[in-house]
């Protein structure tokens, strides 16, 4: 407990020189979460296979010329083998779709015709960065390295509104590329990050996998805010549940982040405690 009050104090510290004392909270009911591939991913990765894009509405069953009961749009979907959602091929239906709605785009590692393509309609793109290579090759199944996301990544920010997420714990709970991912992302200039933390899953590889320590994320998301100490961090929607979550969304308000989804209440109360303002959002946290 001490050394998780020392880190907190620290993130605390920097946050307060650096932002104005407001959290935002984002319950994203107001986003349609949509995949361009139905329930179809051709990696089936160790940590989800297939199981997230079951939750979002298929792309295929939305009929032409149909309004969407929402204020923005969460444009994502399975791999192909290479690791590229197929955003590109789906792009007439996403506009007519969209119709002056703020659209959001998880893109997967595109070339530079999908990413000039995706542009025109993506007011942000989400962008998942993976900083080891043996995670690429374990977890996802994928003959790509990290240089390959370095050069996507920056790509995108040439046209693009770009969030990068990282996922603590990918490789099965243990935290291995984190810190390089950090590293790189500082040298690439990020605007902010999202994390997220990996949750064992039913059906999955990983499903007896346990989630990392609390410590081990808090630890990464202090780093974090050691390297952009004026950039926005935010937690993202994917981590355990239960009481893990209440004691994650706690501290990681004590360690200063700008934001989270869905938060636990007890983070909420804290927040209140420390009299942050707090900014109640209905979307996606990087709209």
């Amino acid at each position: 407990m001490e050394a998780l009050e020392l880190l907190a104090q620290e993130g605390w510290r920097i946050r307060e020189r650096n932002f104005r004392p407001a959290i935002r909270f984002s319950y994203p009911n107001g986003t349609q979460a949509i995949s361009v591939t139905g329930g179809q991913c051709a990696l089936n990765c160790a940590h989800c296979g297939g199981h997230y894009l079951q939750g979002m509405k298929a792309l295929q069953d939305i009929p032409e010329g149909a309004g969407l009961k929402a204020r923005s749009l969460l444009i994502s979907g399975g791999c192909d083998a290479g690791g590229r959602v197929p955003v590109a091929e789906h792009l007439a239906k996403i506009a007519a779709l969209k119709r002056g709605l703020r659209c959001n785009v998880h893109v997967g590692l595109v070339g530079e015709n999908d990413i000039r393509q995706i542009a025109g309609i993506a007011d942000t793109v989400s962008f998942d960065f993976i900083g080891e290579d043996a995670t690429i090759k374990e977890v996802l199944g994928m003959d790509r390295t990290v240089s390959d996301y370095v050069a996507c990544y920056r790509q995108l920010k040439k046209r693009c509104s770009v969030i990068p997420h990282i996922c603590i714990g990918l490789h099965g709970g243990e935290v291995r590329g984190e810190y390089r991912a950090l590293r790189h992302l500082k040298a690439l200039g990020a605007e902010g990050i999202t994390f997220i933390v990996f949750t064992p899953t039913k059906g999955t590889r990983f499903a007896d996998r346990p989630p990392p320590a609390v410590g081990e994320v808090l630890s990464v998301l202090v780093r974090a805010r050691q390297v952009f100490p004026a950039k926005p961090l935010q937690l993202g929607c994917m981590r355990p549940g239960g009481l893990y979550r209440r004691q994650l969304d706690w501290w990681a308000v004590r360690c200063g982040v700008n934001g989270i989804v869905n938060p636990a209440p007890e983070a909420v109360r804290l927040a209140e405690e420390l009299g942050l303002t707090v900014e109640r959002r209905e979307e996606c946290c990087v709209l």
